[in-house]
């Protein structure tokens, strides 16, 4: 049986394209496990599927100064030696890796046993911890056509990202039923990053009395950052997360606003949903959702407000503009060709495995 590593580790958005990308190795008769950190988020995701888990030492390795600069990089070095030595326990023929710095003692282990890796870069300029692994990658692959050219051009693939297949799977009637809502109608969904936005609940929640005559609202808005005080108003529904009925939910969307994380867009673009994007500001990123956003502006997927330009005014004129406007944008998506990445990576890992070195 072919084997196959997966890694990726540090936030969600480093583990969920490895979901999405498991049912697929399994019909192609891989044997998978995922090594990850000790405790970080991926653990807890991956075990809940069954998949075997190993932890090894993480450290991350940061541009600016920090005292933890100091210890993390042993950190890194005995990560290193724990992945060389899992490596050597299980042979596998093949390493994917969605990036977080978990992932780099473990691409630089995979190269000193000749193990091709495959890595995935989801945002528009690669991170750091990806900028270390890209030399020792036999395929780079991206999500947007800039990237290629940040990426040898020998490595990169542009594929788009591996989508959940149970989100394409959604039902509107379903997506009705569990909120309540009408079909008279157009529902907008709101999402704002899996720990929600404060600035964006904040914009939604004051819209709300110009949006409700024309428009519902469905307010994904994070942990702890529901309003009691709308928990009866017509027409809007929150929540603090939701699991697996986001596939209804989805279907049910006439709309979409949402920040600008790559998977988060990805999906978007999938389900062919008109969409708003708000992306995180530069001051608080290294501004890789702006960039994410203008492409896909640039692309005719969406309309994007920049959060340090965003009124009242200017929000509610792009979502009534996109909605109006909803066909073009939906035939734009609908001449995408990235959105049939789980394939389009299977065939890399295939192609991959079958050559190791």
């Amino acid at each position: 049986m072919k084997k196959i590593i997966l890694t990726g580790g540090g936030t969600a958005g480093h583990v969920t394209p490895n979901l999405a990308l498991i049912p697929s190795l399994q019909e192609h008769g891989y044997e998978i496990r995922y090594i990850g950190s000790y405790e970080g988020i991926e653990k807890k995701l991956i075990e809940s599927t069954g998949i075997p888990y190993d932890g090894i030492s993480s450290g991350k390795l940061r541009r600016y100064f920090d005292l933890k600069n100091f210890s993390d990089p042993f950190r890194v070095i005995k990560g290193y030696m724990e992945a060389r030595k899992l490596l050597k326990k299980h042979k596998p023929d093949v390493i994917f890796s969605k990036g977080g710095f978990v992932a780099v003692p473990i691409v630089l282990a995979a190269k000193h046993y000749g193990i091709p890796t495959i890595i995935h870069e989801s945002d528009m300029t690669p991170g750091l911890a990806n900028k270390l692994c890209i030399p020792s990658a036999k395929k780079v692959c991206c999500n947007f056509p800039e990237t290629l050219h940040y990426l040898p051009k020998d490595k990169a693939v542009l594929t788009g990202s591996p989508i959940r297949e149970e989100l394409l799977q959604g039902d509107r009637l379903s997506g009705l039923l569990h909120t309540r809502l009408s079909a008279d109608k157009p529902i907008i969904l709101v999402i704002g990053g899996s720990l929600g936005s404060v600035t964006v609940n904040t914009a939604v929640r004051d819209l709300l009395p110009r949006l409700l005559p024309d428009y519902q609202v469905v307010h994904i808005c994070g942990k702890n950052h529901l309003d009691e005080n709308l928990t009866n108003t017509q027409g809007y529904v929150q929540y603090e997360y939701v699991d697996a009925p986001l596939k209804h939910l989805f279907a049910a969307a006439d709309l979409v606003l949402s920040r600008a994380g790559a998977n988060s867009i990805c999906e978007i673009l999938a389900l062919r949903k008109p969409n708003v994007l708000i992306p995180l500001s530069a001051a608080a990123s290294r501004g890789d959702q702006i960039l994410n956003a203008n492409s896909f502006s640039k692309q005719g997927f969406s309309t994007v407000l920049e959060e340090e330009s965003m009124t009242p005014d200017r929000l509610y004129q792009a979502i009534r503009d996109t909605y109006e406007n909803r066909s073009s944008f939906i035939h734009q998506m609908e001449q995408s060709h990235l959105t049939n990445a789980i394939q389009t990576i299977t065939s890399l890992i295939e192609e991959c495995a079958s050559h190791k070195s």
